[in-house]
């Protein structure tokens, strides 16, 4: 059930994510060329997204080590589409108009697996503090004030 309510809200993250990216293109397109305006809007969109799949999607604390994975999502996601379309439309005869929209469609259980692995893979763990010499303990067995400190 919890696996579900997370592909649920991938995919609704998802839909923000393309209309955000939209929004953006379209506003950027008025003071840049298209193809500045689409990375622009696409890096704004990809950082949205992050934040919107850390806090609303797998309710997990963001880190730079997942921010920093983050971009592999879209990787896996162009990958999977790019080879859909091709497939679709030059192997299997499919109309060039609805082949990105299927293509899309079969990309998102994908995605959303290299998305939920990068996303609650666990933070490393801190090494471990040394150990203090208890030479100086106090004779009545008290915590060692120094480890405190």
């Amino acid at each position: 059930m919890r696996v579900r309510g997370q592909l649920i809200r991938f995919a609704l993250v998802g839909v923000v994510n393309t209309g955000s990216y939209c929004a953006c293109y379209l506003v950027l397109l008025i003071w840049l060329p298209y193809v500045a305006a689409h990375v622009v809007a696409f890096v704004l969109s990809m950082i949205g997204s992050f934040f919107l799949n850390s806090y609303f999607t797998y309710r997990t604390r963001p880190t730079w080590r997942k921010f920093l994975l983050f971009p592999l999502t879209n990787a896996a996601n162009f990958t999977i589409t790019t080879c859909g379309v091709y497939l679709l439309v030059d192997v299997l005869e499919f109309s060039s108009t609805y082949a990105p929209l299927i293509a899309a469609a079969a990309a998102i259980p994908i995605t959303f697996v290299v998305s939920r692995t990068i996303m609650l893979r666990p933070d490393e763990p801190d090494p471990p503090a040394p150990e203090k010499a208890t030479a100086g303990r106090r004779s009545g067995g008290g915590p060692d004030r120094a480890k405190f400190s």
